[in-house]
C-alpha cells in the first residue's frame, strides 16, 4: 500500500480534474451561448415573422359570398329575392376522413346520398380551408337533429345564409329562371376564385345568361378559431386589432325586366294549367310584356336544393313542366301566317284587292285528284282578300300560294323572323322551320326526298306541313305587322343597376331589318282584315272582339297535330285529346296606335277562336286597363 501510494501523482490528477472542468464549463457556456443567441433570434430578431405564424394557428380565411342581385319587374316589383336560411357546410381541412363524414351525413338523411359524388368533386376543386355546401336549405327539425349530432362531425356545422326566393314561383319561372346547386360543368366553365363561398348558379331563363351581373365578387374574413378548428368569438380588442383587415364582398346587380307582373298573372291565370304559351310584346321596343309557359314548376323547389326523387318526378312528368314552350316549342303556325302571306301576294302581284274566289269547301291543283279541305266543309262561297282574312279561308290561300312559289313564301316570311332565332336574351331558343326549296335540299340525304312539290307549297300557304315556329316568333311577327314592318328584337332584360351607387343601365330596343312593303296601303289593307277577324260582321273570332272599348286586330289559327286521311272526316270528340288540332291566335291593339302584340298557342285547344283568343283578350284588357272583360 505504501509502495501504491508513493507512485501516484496527485498534482497531475489535479490538473486533469481542473482541464475536465474548465472543458465542461466551456461546453456548458457554449450551449447556453447557443440557446441565448437562439432565444434571441426567436424572441427578438425574428419576432415578427413567428408571432404571424402563431396568429395564423389559430386564425382562418373565410370567404363571403356576395349578396346576388334581385330580378324585378318593369315596376320594380320584386320577382327573384334573397332569404335567409341554414346551410349545412363542410370546412375540408378540419375533416380527417371526408368519405366516412359524407356517408354518415347521408345516413343521417342530412344529404342525400346521390349527391356525395358532386361534393367531393367541389372538395377537391376548391382550396381545403374555404367551405362547401353540402345542403343548401336546412328545415328546423334538421337544424336541431344536427346540433345534437355535431360533435361527431368536426368540420361540418350549419351557418345563416341568403338563399334564392321566387314570390310568385309557377307564373314567373320560365322567364326568371332558378338557380341551383353548382355542378361539374358548371364548375369548369366558372371562375373558382369569384365563386368561393358560394353554392348555387343560375341554372336557365334571366338567372342564367345574366349571371355574370347577378352573382357579384366574394370578399372575405379572418375568423380565430380554437385547438380544435371551430370559429370562436374574439373577446379582446388587442386580439380584433391583431386581425388583418377584412374585404367586404361586391353585390351583384339588380336586374329589371321588361315584365309586367300583372300581365304575366293573368296570362298564367288565363291558360289555366293547360299545355301552352303565352308572350306579349312592346311593339316599338321589343321589350316582352309577358313571357309564359304552362304547366310550369316551382323555382324555389330548386333553390332550397331538391330531393333526387322531386327532380326526377319533374322530369318524368309527361305533361313536361320544365319545358319552355313560349321559346323552345315548336308548332306549325297555321292560319296566323295568313295575313304575312297575303302582304307578299299583293307586293308580287300573285293577288290583288279584287280578286275573287269561289270556295267550295275544297281545291285541288291542275291534273290532280288530291283534295286539300277548307276548315269549313261547306266553303266559304265568293272571297276576296279581306273576306279570306277576317274568315280564314284556306281555298282562297290555296289559289294564291300557287302563284306566289314557295322561294316568294319563304323571303316574305323570313323578312317577319320566322324560321330564325329572335335573338332574345335568355338562352335555348329554337329557330323553327321556314322551309324552300334550298331547305329541302340541305335537310335530306335521298335525292328522290329533295325535290319540292307543288303540294307542299298548298300545305306551307296554312302554316302546316314542314312549317315550324315558336309562340315568341308569332308574337315578334304580330308586333311587326302592328308596326307596318318596323322591326325590333325581342328582350326580357331593361335595365340593371348597382345597389350600392345606384347607377343604371338601360337596355336600348335594337332595331332589325324592315319588312320591304313598298306600296304602304297593302299594310292597312290587310290589318283592316285583321281588324274583321274580332270585330268584324263574320270574323273568325267576332265572339271575343265585340264590345271591346279598342280597336283590335288578330288572326286565329288550328295547326293538325296528325293528318286526316281523304275520306275521313275530322271529329274533335272521337279523337283522343293529345290528337287535336292546337289552338293559336295572334293580335295587337289598338289598332291605330299598337302598344302590345300578343301571341297564343294551346297544345290539343282545337279552335283559336275559342280557346286561344280569350286568353290574348285577357292580356290586352290587362295592359290597356280594362277591367271589364269577357267571361
Amino acid at each position: 500500500m505504501d509502495l501504491l501510494t508513493s507512485i501516484k501523482d496527485h498534482h497531475s490528477e489535479r490538473r486533469v480534474f481542473i482541464a475536465r472542468i474548465i472543458l465542461a464549463a466551456v461546453v456548458a457556456t457554449l450551449l447556453l451561448a447557443i440557446v441565448i443567441a437562439r432565444l434571441v433570434q426567436l424572441q427578438v430578431i425574428d419576432y415578427e415573422h413567428f408571432a404571424e405564424r402563431a396568429q395564423g394557428n389559430r386564425v382562418r380565411i373565410e370567404a363571403v359570398p356576395p349578396i346576388r342581385g334581385l330580378i324585378l319587374d318593369r315596376k320594380g316589383r320584386v320577382l327573384a329575392e334573397n332569404r335567409p336560411a341554414y346551410q349545412l357546410e363542410l370546412i375540408p381541412e378540419q375533416v380527417d376522413d371526408v368519405d366516412d363524414t359524407l356517408r354518415r351525413l347521408a345516413n343521417l338523411e342530412l344529404i342525400e346520398a346521390t349527391d356525395i359524388e358532386r361534393i367531393k368533386t367541389l372538395i377537391a376543386r376548391g382550396p381545403r380551408f374555404k367551405p362547401v355546401t353540402l345542403k343548401l336549405q336546412m328545415t328546423d327539425k334538421e337544424v336541431a337533429h344536427f346540433a345534437i349530432q355535431r360533435p361527431r362531425f368536426p368540420g361540418v356545422d350549419f351557418r345563416p345564409r341568403l338563399i334564392r326566393h321566387y314570390p310568385d314561383g309557377p307564373a314567373i319561372a320560365h322567364a326568371v329562371g332558378y338557380v341551383g346547386a353548382l355542378s361539374e360543368a358548371d364548375l369548369q366553365r366558372l371562375d373558382p376564385a369569384r365563386y368561393s363561398g358560394t353554392g348555387q348558379t343560375g341554372k336557365s331563363g334571366v338567372e342564367h345568361s345574366f349571371e355574370s351581373l347577378l352573382h357579384g365578387d366574394p370578399g372575405y374574413r379572418h375568423v380565430v378559431t380554437n385547438a380544435r378548428g371551430r370559429v370562436v368569438t374574439v373577446e379582446t380588442s388587442e386580439l380584433q386589432d391583431s386581425l388583418p383587415p377584412d374585404a367586404q364582398p361586391t353585390p351583384g346587380q339588380n336586374v329589371y325586366l321588361s315584365i309586367d307582373l300583372d300581365l304575366q298573372r293573368i296570362a298564367y291565370e288565363a291558360l289555366g294549367g293547360q299545355r301552352g304559351a303565352v308572350v306579349a310584346i312592346d311593339p316599338w321596343t321589343g321589350e316582352l310584356l309577358a313571357l309564359v309557359s304552362s304547366p310550369s314548376f316551382d323555382p324555389n323547389l330548386f333553390a332550397a336544393g331538391m330531393s333526387s326523387a322531386q327532380f326526377n318526378d319533374l322530369q318524368s312528368d309527361t305533361e313536361r313542366p320544365l319545358f319552355d314552350r313560349a321559346v323552345r316549342g315548336t308548332y306549325p303556325p297555321g292560319s296566323t301566317i295568313k295575313p304575312m302571306l297575303a302582304l307578299a301576294a299583293l307586293e308580287t302581284g300573285a293577288t290583288n284587292l279584287t280578286r275573287k274566289s269561289v270556295c267550295i269547301g275544297w281545291f285541288s291543283l291542275p291534273n290532280t285528284t288530291h283534295r286539300y279541305r277548307d276548315w269549313r266543309p261547306e266553303g266559304h262561297g265568293p272571297m276576296d282578300l279581306h273576306d279570306a282574312i277576317a274568315q280564314s279561308c284556306d281555298v282562297y290561300f290555296y289559289e294564291v300560294s300557287v302563284d306566289l312559289g314557295i322561294d316568294n313564301l319563304h323571303h316574305y316570311l323570313d323578312q317577319f323572323g320566322l324560321g330564325q332565332p329572335t335573338g332574345i336574351d335568355v338562352p335555348g331558343e329554337k329557330a323553327g322551320i321556314n322551309p324552300s326549296r334550298e331547305w329541302k335540299r340541305a335537310t335530306f340525304r335521298n335525292p328522290s326526298d329533295q325535290r319540292w312539290f307543288n303540294g307542299e307549297t298548298v300545305i306551307a300557304s296554312i302554316g302546316q306541313g314542314y312549317m315550324l315556329a315558336t309562340p315568341l316568333q308569332l308574337a315578334s311577327a304580330a308586333a311587326t305587322l302592328a308596326t307596318r314592318g318596323t322591326r325590333y328584337r325581342p328582350h326580357l332584360v331593361a335595365a340593371w343597376e348597382d345597389p350600392l351607387t345606384g347607377e343604371r343601365q338601360l337596355v336600348r330596343p335594337e332595331r332589325l331589318n324592315d319588312v320591304e312593303i313598298e306600296n304602304e296601303f297593302y299594310w292597312e289593307t290587310v290589318i283592316d282584315a285583321m281588324h274583321s277577324v274580332l270585330q268584324g260582321a263574320r270574323g273568325t273570332a267576332r265572339a271575343v272582339g265585340t264590345g271591346a272599348p279598342y280597336a283590335m286586330a288578330g288572326k286565329s289559327g288550328t295547326a293538325q297535330v296528325f293528318t286526316v286521311a281523304q275520306e275521313e272526316e275530322y271529329d274533335e270528340e272521337e279523337i283522343e285529346y293529345r290528337l287535336r288540332d292546337h289552338a293559336l291566335f295572334v293580335s295587337f291593339a289598338p289598332v291605330e296606335n299598337p302598344q302590345i302584340a300578343v301571341a297564343v298557342i294551346v297544345e290539343n285547344g282545337s279552335s283559336g277562336s275559342r280557346v286561344a283568343a280569350p286568353v290574348a283578350r285577357a292580356i290586352m284588357d290587362q295592359y290597356l286597363g280594362i277591367n271589364d272583360a269577357p267571361q
